[in-house]
């Protein structure tokens, strides 16, 4: 299916990216405003009839969903489809290798099932490209395939905008949800502050002897933080930060010898590991964009914050700014590029984003250092944490992302 025309196409918005936000962000947008129209402009080729949507624009990697944004998706009438292809975290253990500091969140102790839930990408980009089949029948969403934003033309009523095919839109808003290496966000004209972490991550699946009952365990180490988070079918998920050296050294080891290393370095309370799937290596870096928002343009996802992958908040963050932007259109249907929209936006996702690159980059530094003195203080704070339940739940709040979501509905509902 492709919508590819040579006459300017006139709709209410443009998604620039239709990966798992900007599909996401569509989804939403079209089940909550019966009226409005939509296009995603998606690099990627239509799919075949017989391919699936991972094929295209979803990988086989896994997220961790925070409790918040797990609530937000069963809001959206997607959880209960997706569910079945997640696997709740019940409890996170905290820890230092080779020091004494450690903590522990249950979700018990919050009078919760899951302080979260992890699930493959292809399982949710599955969900949604069934779901905007639909939508794409009722004519309300146009897609445009293996294409691209050539160029940009706003002028006060709309944004005109030119694709690489030679198709012409016109739209009051312009969403760009490409990614971190966004090309349409440099058209657009934003800014974009980046620090390289010199750290590379090594992401596969895990399969485990015994069942890994729900646990899910961050260690930090001294080449940076080892995440494994718990997957469907006795699997983890394994999230390893390491230096680039060590980084291709064990990309490319032999299972065993791969798997002996990633024992030794998490250590046996996770349990015995026994095989690992495709191993794949990313550098890592901290991108932000230092606007949110500028004439009927938003930047949303990974276009607007790249993070570390350290407390698993990068989606759960683009959740967030999918939900403001639900929120506000819901309140300014008639233009809904309108400046009074996309100025609120732009103040209700910096504050939430700044804190939590702030958190997440600290605890980058406080934990990928080698210093005895900083080694002391991070684990005093870790023990400090099991003895004083307030200061937990501070914590717990913010891996589960629910004050972020509340300050969101009281500033823009």
């Amino acid at each position: 299916m492709s919508d590819n025309q040579s006459a300017e196409q006139a709709l209410d918005l443009v998604i620039a990216g239709g990966g798992m936000a900007g599909s996401l962000l569509a989804y939403v947008l079209l089940s909550q405003n019966p009226g409005l129209k939509l296009a995603i402009v998606e690099q990627s080729p239509e799919l075949g009839k017989d391919e699936q949507p991972s094929k295209a624009s979803f990988d086989s990697r896994s997220i961790a969903l925070a409790h918040g944004s797990v609530e937000l998706l069963q809001q959206w009438g997607l959880w209960q489809e997706l569910q079945q292809s997640g696997c709740a975290i019940k409890h996170i253990q905290i820890s230092d290798r080779g020091h004494f500091g450690k903590t522990y969140l249950n979700a018990a102790d919050y009078q919760l099932f899951a302080l979260g839930q992890v699930i493959e990408v292809e399982a949710i980009g599955e969900v949604l490209w069934q779901k905007l089949k639909h939508f794409t029948t009722q004519g309300r969403l146009s897609w445009f395939y293996k294409d691209a934003i050539s160029a940009l033309h706003p002028t006060t009523e709309l944004q005109r905008i030119s694709l690489k095919s030679g198709a012409q839109l016109r739209a009051k808003l312009l969403v760009i949800a490409e990614g971190g290496l966004s090309p349409s966000r440099t058209l657009a004209g934003f800014e974009l502050k980046s620090d390289d972490y010199q750290q590379h991550a090594l992401i596969a699946n895990i399969g485990l002897a015994d069942s890994h009952q729900h646990k899910a365990f961050e260690r930090f180490t001294p080449t940076g933080p080892l995440a494994l988070l718990p997957l469907t079918r006795q699997r983890y998920s394994l999230v390893w930060t390491l230096t680039p050296e060590q980084a291709e050294l064990h990309l490319h080891q032999a299972d065993n010898e791969f798997l002996a290393a990633l024992q030794q370095a998490a250590g046996h309370r996770a349990g015995v590991f026994k095989s690992v799937g495709q191993r794949v290596v990313y550098p890592l870096s901290l991108k932000r964009a230092t606007e949110a928002a500028r004439h009927r343009t938003v930047l949303l996802g990974n276009s607007l914050h790249n993070l570390h992958p350290i407390a698993g908040q990068g989606f759960n963050l683009a959740i967030r700014d999918i939900f403001s932007l639900s929120l506000l259109l819901q309140k300014h249907q008639t233009d809904v590029g309108w400046y009074q929209l996309t100025k609120a936006y732009q103040q209700a996702r910096l504050p939430d984003m700044q804190q939590v690159i702030l958190y997440t980059d600290s605890l980058v530094r406080l934990f990928s250092n080698s210093s005895r003195l900083m080694a002391l203080g991070r684990n005093t704070g870790l023990f400090a944490l099991n003895l004083c339940p307030d200061l937990k739940q501070v914590v717990a709040n913010q891996a589960m992302g629910l004050n972020s979501i509340r300050q969101l509905k009281a500033q823009l509902s």
